[in-house]
């Protein structure tokens, strides 16, 4: 059949309006992926394309108030792979295994595996010098990132509060753990370019994003005060061998830790090998138990505030016992000591005499006070895992609980919350929250981000009590259960405890919590110390004889850190066997040497010089010494 002029230009028409058409459509679909898409769709090249070797951030020191360091980094770096970059993989890989210590086979199936990047476990936080044999081997497809991990310079000191950090450099424990989105920073990379092949596309530039290093962390702590603590923990664990020991130094005007220390202890670079229970407990702030005789200043202060007593003229006597609902309640001194002011009973911690104070004050009033001063409540302090101790409901509070409560026992606390509770029955009244985090650095720019400053929480006691407290406990130490921490030449005051432990109901025999709580200048008070002793073995188990001296020398030796100087104005220690003798140095300047001997003194000299006349001396004059001490002179040679 022929078909007509007129339906095959009709049909020409159909196939170039066809055409024009799809035309268009191309176009416009070439316009859309090169203008719309065309950055997405190249991204995704790049992203098929792209290699990332990443780069570890330094993690942000932590160091003392004086900006000691106590964490920082050491350079480790990590090996990776490209396998598709890999020429020779049996050569390669036996060169990855010698320097890595590795078998052959498990480093060839990691260079021939089929992945676009592979780590090496082996090859990761290597040493500087595997890390300089590697790069002069000059493998291909081998690349060495910049990491680092955690050291602790002075290995076990301060190890609970530090914590330590994981094979990534998180933090799993302690100020790790606590501030580690502040101290992690954030990773950076170096990025480049390669074909299927694994081939570098040498005309596509690297890429390289840098690493933005965490914040420094600034402690309260100081490290001179923080291995004073250590030490005498040292001490202690040797001499006593301890189920656990504790130690706590705290500032009382602002709330700050200036020491922190529990045994068992660890070193934060190798916790692995430590028992979860050991580097899990922070002991200061996690353990509870019984106070004991440290827990009557709150009692004392309470008495005080609410004038139930007169400590020079009001008398109480000690037969010994007190019979309260018809349970007897014992004195730690059998028969009793006998009639007493108030002050004694202080001095003497005369359990009788503080269940009198605790009836004077009543239940309500006085748990009023244990509330106040911080018991029964977590104290803020920004570590984890602290506990908060356990008092009585004061609807289950009868005569007895509130005689035994009186001083010290049947309640729970925390060793910081004594702390923080004694600091501020003798800093005036009032009670701040502690902290141990400063301040946060940039170390890069040199800025402070963060600065915390002392959290007052309440006014608990008035100025006057807080004095009244103040020469109370003095005197505990100079003439009371407290002698043993005594210091010449430092006003001390302080309080013993001795609390029995309890295990399923019911306390253990010969199984006791000592302690010792301290602060000084007594007038003026720069430090609170806290030491507890459990369960010290072959020696008598009290307050004032294992503890005490403990905190004496804690204190006597961190008054020159605190630039605190030696005085002549203390209440005199009173002498007890076997205490020695303290004399004190006369004025021997002016005087021959003949004037010298003719005097009745108890100390040995050693003379220089051969003048007519004493110049110098040494100790001065004023100072306590023991009896027998030798007293240095230079006498006057005349030129």
């Amino acid at each position: 059949m022929r078909v007509s002029q007129v339906t095959v230009r009709k049909r020409l028409l159909l196939v170039l309006i066809f055409g024009i058409l799809f035309f268009f459509l191309l176009a416009f679909r070439l316009g859309y992926v090169q203008f719309v898409l065309g950055n997405m769709l190249t991204d995704k090249a790049k992203d098929s394309w792209s290699r990332e070797i990443p780069f570890e951030p330094k993690r942000g020191m932590i160091v003392d108030r004086n900006g000691t360091p106590l964490a920082t980094n050491v350079s480790a770096p990590t090996v990776y792979v490209i396998p598709r970059q890999v020429d020779n993989p049996a050569e390669t890989a036996e060169k990855l295994a010698e320097v890595l210590a590795m078998p052959k086979e498990k480093a060839y199936r990691h260079v021939t595996k089929k992945t676009m990047i592979e780590r090496i476990p082996e090859g990761r936080k290597i040493s500087e010098e595997k890390a300089r044999q590697l790069r002069q081997m000059n493998l291909k497809g081998v690349y060495i990132a910049e990491d680092y991990k955690r050291y602790y310079p002075y290995g076990t000191l301060l190890s609970h509060v530090l914590g330590f950090t994981g094979i990534d450099n998180q933090g799993l424990s302690g100020l790790e753990l606590a501030y580690d989105k502040q101290l992690a920073g954030s990773r950076g990379s170096v990025q480049f370019y390669s074909t299927a092949k694994g081939e570098r596309m040498e005309e596509m530039a690297d890429e390289y994003r840098p690493p933005v290093d965490g914040l420094d962390l600034k402690l309260t702590i100081d490290v001179r005060i923080q291995m004073i603590l250590e030490r005498e923990l040292d001490a202690a664990q040797t001499q006593y061998s301890p189920d656990g020991l504790i130690a706590i130094a705290m500032d009382p005007d602002s709330g700050e830790i200036l020491g922190m220390a529990s045994r068992p202890n660890f070193n934060p670079s190798d916790y692995q090998n430590v028992p979860p229970e050991v580097y899990n407990r922070n002991l200061p702030i996690w353990s509870t138990y019984e106070p004991g005789s440290t827990f009557k200043i709150i009692t004392l202060a309470a008495a005080l505030e609410e004038g139930k007593v007169d400590l020079e003229h009001d008398h109480f006597f000690d037969p010994g016992y007190v019979t309260v609902a018809g349970a007897r309640l014992h004195c730690w001194k059998r028969g009793g000591h006998g009639s007493e002011t108030f002050l004694e009973v202080v001095e003497n911690s005369c359990n009788p005499g503080f269940v009198e104070l605790g009836n004077r004050v009543g239940k309500e009033k006085l748990f009023q006070y244990i509330r106040n001063f911080g018991f029964g409540a977590k104290t803020g302090i920004d570590l984890n895992g602290e506990g908060k101790g356990i008092l009585f409901s004061l609807d289950r509070v009868g005569p007895v609980e509130l005689a035994t409560t009186a001083f010290g026992q049947g309640v729970s606390v925390t060793p910081i919350q004594q702390v923080t509770a004694v600091a501020a029955a003798v800093n005036g009244g009032t009670l701040y929250q502690p902290y141990i985090a400063k301040e946060l650095i940039d170390g890069e720019k040199g800025e402070t981000v963060m600065r915390k400053t002392p959290v007052a929480k309440r006014k608990v006691i008035s100025e006057k009590t807080s004095a009244e407290v103040r020469y109370a406990l003095e005197s505990v130490v100079a003439k009371g259960t407290g002698k043993k921490a005594y210091v010449e030449g430092y006003r001390v005051g302080g309080k013993t405890g001795t609390a029995q432990k309890a295990k399923d109901g019911r306390y253990l025999e010969n199984n006791y919590i000592v302690s010792f709580i301290g602060f000084a200048p007594s007038d003026d008070p720069e430090i609170v110390v806290y030491v507890a002793v459990d369960n010290p073995k072959g020696v008598i188990q009290f307050g004032g004889t294992v503890a005490a001296p403990i905190v004496g020398r804690i204190i006597e030796d961190t008054m020159p850190i605190l630039d605190v100087d030696r005085r002549k104005e203390q209440i005199d220690k009173e002498w007890t066997w076997p205490d020695p003798k303290m004399v004190e140095v006369p004025s021997l300047i002016g005087m021959t040497k003949e004037e010298i001997f003719q005097q009745m003194f108890n100390l040995k000299l050693e003379v220089n010089g051969s003048g007519g006349k004493v110049i110098r001396q040494s100790p001065e004059p004023g100072t306590k010494v023991e009896e027998g001490s030798t007293v240095r002179i230079v006498l006057d040679d005349g030129s």
